[in-house]
């Protein structure tokens, strides 16, 4: 890595933190040196010529400069992680479960310090930042359980004199590349699954929040993950094109998983395509929730609540489109926006009040301001919120609209922001039809009574996850991922960890 000239060793202290970090971590004693702002390669930090700035969203003051990564990097990185491969790949199962568990650990004796970071740099609220941890640290100790269980297969052969083996091999090294809204839980749920098969990972982390997985290489490295085999590279969003061309492009990268945009996927895959590399996609939804006129109203409302306002609305599987059978759509909408304006508060991430912090950037702001614009001006009716909160900067009312017709922008993209629209439907059939008239498929909620519509619905739903009458569906133990456009390969669970696997067959001859 020396030869670089832009690389050198990093102190082994936390990161040069200006005065609203130190603040922060001032009283956190020993568990401030999870802040980082080096890169973590080869088992070492180090600092690069270039810095980019870490930012509150809420207020918009710098919290840290952390190592502006180029391609450079990001293929020493790589590099390291193909020299640790043959060593980590031969270790034993058990030793490999050892050292996830070890780093399990590690992540719930540091869950107040973890979430701290979140909320600092990403704006959820501290008690959803706290929920992220212990769902980012059960994808670690699930798949050191899974590290023991890659089965292989024995097959009767047509002939006498010879064996057949399958065995489960992984894959060499995986590029992970993850997104800035759940900052932890992303890396974990991938790189759980790589480490458990035998394969070592190189982690391009969002440039909006790269402080939490340097937090999470720090505590890679006091598991004692071996030299090589967790690497993590932050970039700006200058360098984020050239280190992704990088991992895709470099013959040494096995593997490539990504989280993010359906867009960005698509290049990704098309700079992957050309050495033939295994890839996971987890991308964007449009996600419909279904209330039909048997639904429990009163469940129906709290399930709506906590699909569409979870982080502010900016999550892959948050409700976009509410689509409200016509018996009890008025039901429905008066309650909700009575929900709404009772349960949702905004507010700094670290107040313990809030429930809904700022959004992630300016950007995002005016996306939702777009969606709502544009469907108040097709017709829609602002039932609640509709504007910029009062504190400034990225934060907005949790926003309630009806009248929205299926034309309307809001309906026809993701938002990722705060904005519920309701779609009043007659039928089951044209619900499902309204529903799966997207090019994605990510996460489908909907509720009923009718056990006979609740099969139905079910099974016709093109998702590739479905909510029946509960609008919280992530758990390790479940396949997360999409169809159509929505992505390839399924994330967590028992199938997470096929991902990094090849299956071989071996022919035993002249026995």
């Amino acid at each position: 890595m020396a030869s670089l000239g832009r690389l050198r060793a990093a102190l082994p202290g936390p990161c040069s933190l200006p005065a609203p970090l130190r603040r922060l971590a001032s009283g956190w004693g020993s568990a401030a040196a999870l802040l980082r702002s080096g890169a973590f390669m080869d088992g070492r930090w180090v600092e690069v010529a270039a810095a980019f700035p870490v930012c509150d969203p809420g207020s918009g003051t710098e919290l840290a400069r952390v190592a502006d990564c180029g391609a450079a990097e990001a293929r020493a990185a790589v590099r390291a992680a193909h020299r640790a491969w043959p060593s980590w790949s031969a270790a034993p199962a058990k030793e490999r479960s050892a050292l996830l568990r070890k780093w399990y650990h590690l992540m719930i004796e540091n869950k107040d310090d973890l979430a701290k970071i979140i909320t600092a740099e990403n704006g959820k609220p501290l008690k959803e930042a706290h929920g992220e941890i212990l769902y980012s640290a059960s994808f670690l100790e699930w798949f050191a359980e899974e590290a023991r269980r890659v089965y292989g297969d024995i097959i009767p052969p047509a002939a006498k004199d010879r064996r057949i083996l399958v065995l489960k091999q992984p894959v060499g090294v995986a590029a992970i590349i993850t997104p800035w809204n759940f900052p932890s839980a992303m890396i974990t749920r991938k790189v759980g699954a790589a480490l458990a098969a035998g394969c070592t990972v190189v982690v391009k982390p969002a440039e909006d929040t790269p402080l939490s997985a340097l937090a999470l290489a720090e505590l890679a490295n006091q598991a004692g993950i071996p030299a090589g085999v967790f690497n993590v590279v932050p970039c700006s969003r200058q360098q984020t094109p050239a280190v992704g061309e990088a991992l895709c492009t470099d013959p040494l990268v096995a593997k490539i998983s990504f989280t993010g945009s359906t867009a960005t996927g698509k290049l990704l895959l098309h700079y992957a395509a050309d050495t033939v590399k295994r890839v996971s996609m987890e991308l964007g939804g449009h996600a419909p929730f279904i209330v039909f006129d048997s639904a429990n109203v009163d469940q129906a409302v709290a399930g709506a609540l906590a699909s569409k306002y979870r982080n502010s609305g900016q999550t892959c599987v948050c409700t976009n489109r509410f689509l409200v059978q016509k018996g009890i759509h008025d039901t429905f909408v008066e309650k909700f926006a009575k929900a709404i304006e009772k349960e949702l508060h905004v507010g700094n991430g670290f107040d313990e009040r809030t429930t809904q912090g700022p959004l992630i950037n300016e950007k995002a702001v005016e996306k939702v301001e777009r969606h709502i614009s544009d469907a108040v001006a097709q017709g829609a009716s602002i039932v609640t919120g509709g504007k910029r909160h009062s504190l400034g900067k990225n934060f907005f009312e949790p926003t309630l609209l009806s009248n929205v017709t299926t034309n309307m922008l809001c309906t026809q993209e993701e938002t990722f922001g705060p904005v519920a629209p309701v779609i009043k439907f007659d039928t089951e059939a044209e619900a499902v039809a309204i529903a799966n008239s997207a090019n994605v498929g990510l996460a489908g909620y909907f509720y009923s009574q009718d056990p006979g519509q609740i099969w139905r619905v079910a099974e016709q739903l093109e998702v590739g996850m479905v909510g029946v009458n509960e609008g919280l569906l992530s758990a390790v133990e479940c396949p997360f991922g999409g169809v159509k456009q929505s992505g390839l390969g399924r994330e967590g669970s028992k199938y997470g960890i096929d991902e990094y696997l090849e299956v071989k067959y071996v022919c035993f001859g002249g026995l």
